[in-house]
């Protein structure tokens, strides 16, 4: 069983940055990919940005050039850098491994969450 757990999440002003990390209980570079997703109450959760085990970078278009996905395979861990934060980013954030690139993906693992409020 892998075991995922997010942290990094908190309360910004509009504008402002987070970056928040998944550390990951095994070889990261195992999976076939590894995402980053948010959800708010009523709604479905929603597909923000992802990396493959090859590298391949994915972003949903509402993130694009203020959220960038990396990852420090030494430390079996992904973060999200998340800039210039908009009020419409509140969310919890999930972490999760990606066993199949299809449509839709097949998740095998999500983590707990962490919350990210954007509020003036």
């Amino acid at each position: 069983q892998v075991r995922l757990v997010e942290s990094g999440g908190g309360i910004v002003q509009p504008g402002g940055s987070l970056r928040l990390s998944c550390a990951a209980s095994e070889n990261i570079l195992s999976f076939n990919a590894m995402g980053w997703y948010r959800q708010v109450p009523g709604k479905e959760r929603e597909f923000v940005a992802a990396i493959s085990s090859g590298g391949t970078l994915y972003y949903e278009d509402p993130v694009k050039g203020r959220f960038t996905i990396s990852r420090d395979t030494a430390k079996n861990t992904m973060y999200l850098q998340m800039n210039n934060l908009k009020l419409e980013d509140t969310a919890m954030y999930y972490c999760a491994v990606i066993g199949k690139l299809t449509e839709p993906p097949r998740y095998d693992y999500w983590g707990q969450g962490t919350q990210v409020t954007v509020s003036s």
